[in-house]
C-alpha cells in the first residue's frame, strides 16, 4: 500500500525517486537508488533482493525494460510484486502484479514513472504524473515531493499515511547527497518536505566535508550554529 515515483532531470542528469505509504519503514526496502545507475522501485508486498538485481542489472548499461525482465525472471512470486525502473537515460519500465491491493496502477512520462498500490483511486496516480511534470525549470527534489503532495491531495492511500522517504543522486557526486526518512508519523509527507527545506542549505557543505575535509566548513556552520 504505497504510492511513489522515480524522476529523472535532463538539465542536470540528477535522478531520484519518493514514496509515501501507511507500512513503516517502506524507505529502508522499496526505493533504490544508485549514482550513476539509475533507480528501482520494489513494493507492494516489498522484495528488496529485487531491487539491490535491479541496480546491478541496471549498472551493466542495461536499458530499463531489460532489466524489469531480469527483475520478473528471478522470482516466482511477481502476482504480488509492484515494480518500476528508470535507467541513466531517463527511459522507464513497470509492472504491477495481480495480487497488489487495489486500487493499483501505473503511469509513466517522459523521465518519469509512477505507481501505486492500495490507493483510494486511481486518479492519485494521474496527480503525481501531472505535478511532476509540470516544473521542468524546478530541482528534481523539489518536484518529486510535490508530486507526493499532489497525490495525497488527490486521495493517497486508503489506510492513514505514516511513512515517507525521498533520495537524489547527481552524477557528479558518489553517493547520496539527499536521502531523507520519515516514520511513525501522522503527516509523513508534510515532514518530508520540512526536512528537504531545512537540508537543502547544507546539503553542499555536507557533500564537501566529504569530498574536501580540509577545506570544508565546520558542522556548526553549515548547521546554522553560533560560533
Amino acid at each position: 500500500m504505497t504510492f511513489s515515483l522515480a524522476g529523472f532531470c535532463p538539465r542536470t542528469q540528477a535522478f531520484g525517486c519518493a514514496l509515501a505509504t501507511s507500512s513503516m519503514a517502506a524507505g529502508g526496502r522499496a526505493p533504490f537508488v544508485q549514482p550513476g545507475v539509475g533507480c528501482v522501485l520494489s513494493q507492494a508486498r516489498s522484495d528488496p533482493r529485487l531491487g539491490v538485481l535491479g541496480l546491478q542489472s541496471l549498472a551493466t548499461g542495461q536499458a530499463a525494460a531489460q532489466v524489469l525482465e531480469a527483475m520478473m525472471a528471478s522470482t516466482p512470486h511477481t502476482a504480488w510484486r509492484q515494480l518500476a525502473v528508470l535507467d541513466r537515460r531517463g527511459d522507464t519500465a513497470c509492472f504491477t502484479g495481480a495480487q497488489c491491493t487495489q486500487a493499483k496502477g501505473e503511469r509513466q512520462g517522459r523521465g518519469v514513472v509512477v505507481v501505486g498500490n492500495g490507493l483510494a483511486n486511481e486518479a492519485v496516480l494521474d496527480a503525481m504524473l501531472e505535478k511532476f511534470s509540470s516544473a521542468p525549470q524546478a530541482g528534481l527534489a523539489d518536484r518529486l515531493v510535490a508530486a507526493l503532495e499532489a497525490g495525497e491531495q488527490a486521495g493517497g492511500e486508503a489506510f492513514p499515511l505514516r511513512s515517507a522517504s525521498l533520495m537524489v543522486a547527481f552524477t557528479d557526486i558518489p553517493f547520496l547527497p539527499i536521502n531523507l526518512r520519515v516514520d511513525l508519523s501522522e503527516t509523513p509527507i508534510v515532514d518530508l518536505r520540512r526536512m528537504l527545506t531545512a537540508w537543502l542549505p547544507m546539503m553542499d557543505g555536507y557533500v564537501m566535508r566529504c569530498m574536501d575535509p580540509e577545506r570544508s566548513p565546520a558542522a556548526a556552520a553549515i548547521e546554522g550554529h553560533p560560533a
